[in-house]
């Protein structure tokens, strides 16, 4: 779904998985500081919405999802997976009930396999499953922004901002007043300098929650009942997972940066040395240069260097080996 906000000055559209909307307006670390100081907005309208409505919504959820929802109180921000039987991660959703209606955004393009799942597991609940991406852009106020949100707009209020479930057809009126606008390409900057993972980014078909501290945000551990609850428990109380997320500070001389799927090796091993990990979202950070997520093995040591394809990297810990 092309975002009508494309049509502001500088704006240059973003491509793959973010193809919709803006990857920036011109001055992309410029649109970062703006970010950081709490200015602006981020147009997420590409991202999926769903609803589910019902009074046994949390009840309902509370069985499908990994984190406990069956009492979410009404304006209380969560996130919550959906993992296939063998533990694997599906779906990342980014949820708030408002006392009548849960609202969640999605990954861009997941929402009809989730709701198709969602729609098989429905069983005597009275719940209903909507698609509402037609009807609902998501947008994205940083965390310290004082931009007046519209009356009876639905707010996802987390310590890095507010995600704002706006009518689409009011998405180019609020642009007018909530500017300056921010493409997306600084707001993934910013997520990376986060450590929070994405799914179809720091995610493949095997990736479970503790490889990349999901553990911790999206899952509760003393609830079963779920998909795949039986490898989070195995995993959580008996091993670890078999990779782990890291943080990179890459060679800054570097002209050019190391994409995702980049592959990881010790840099005191040949070129042609083991892979033992590879690169997952890569940005250049308006403060820290160039930077990136990246999966690696778990038993690669914490002070260990790295090579990034043909690029230094300098590892910081994510997730604990």
């Amino acid at each position: 779904m092309k975002s009508p906000l494309l049509s502001l000055p500088g704006a240059v559209p973003a491509e793959g998985a973010d193809e919709g909307v803006a990857a920036h307006y011109g001055d992309l670390f410029r649109e970062q500081r703006a970010l950081a100081d709490g200015t602006g907005f981020v147009d997420l309208s590409h991202r999926g919405v769903i609803t589910v409505s019902g009074e046994d919504r949390l009840s309902w959820l509370h069985l499908l999802l990994t984190q406990h929802v069956s009492e979410l109180p009404a304006g209380q921000a969560t996130e919550a997976l959906i993992l296939s039987a063998y533990g694997h991660i599906e779906h990342a959703l980014y949820l708030v009930d408002d006392g009548e209606t849960v609202w969640a955004h999605v990954e861009p393009g997941t929402q009809e396999s989730l709701i198709a799942y969602l729609e098989s597991m429905k069983f005597f609940y009275k719940v209903d499953v909507a698609d509402r991406t037609a009807e609902f852009a998501v947008v994205y106020l940083p965390a310290g922004s004082i931009a007046e949100v519209p009356e009876g707009v639905v707010v996802r209020e987390t310590p890095y901002g507010r995600d704002l479930f706006l009518p689409r057809a009011d998405l180019e009126s609020f642009a007018q007043k909530a500017g300056p606008a921010v493409g997306i390409l600084a707001y993934e900057a910013l997520r990376v300098e986060q450590h929070r993972p994405r799914l179809g980014f720091e995610t493949d078909h095997r990736t479970i929650p503790h490889e990349l501290g999901w553990i911790d945000t999206a899952v509760h551990l003393q609830k079963g009942c779920y998909r795949g609850q039986e490898t989070v428990a195995r995993v959580q109380n008996l091993g670890k997972p078999p990779r782990r997320l890291v943080f990179l500070h890459l060679d800054g001389s570097e002209v050019h940066l190391p994409t995702a799927g980049t592959e990881i090796r010790l840099a005191d091993e040949d070129p042609d040395g083991r892979k033992i990990g590879f690169i997952t979202t890569s940005v250049r950070h308006h403060e820290l240069g160039p930077v990136a997520l990246a999966l690696v093995k778990r038993n690669v040591p914490v002070d260990a260097p790295l090579v990034a394809g043909e690029t230094a990297a300098a590892q910081e810990v994510v997730v604990e080996p």
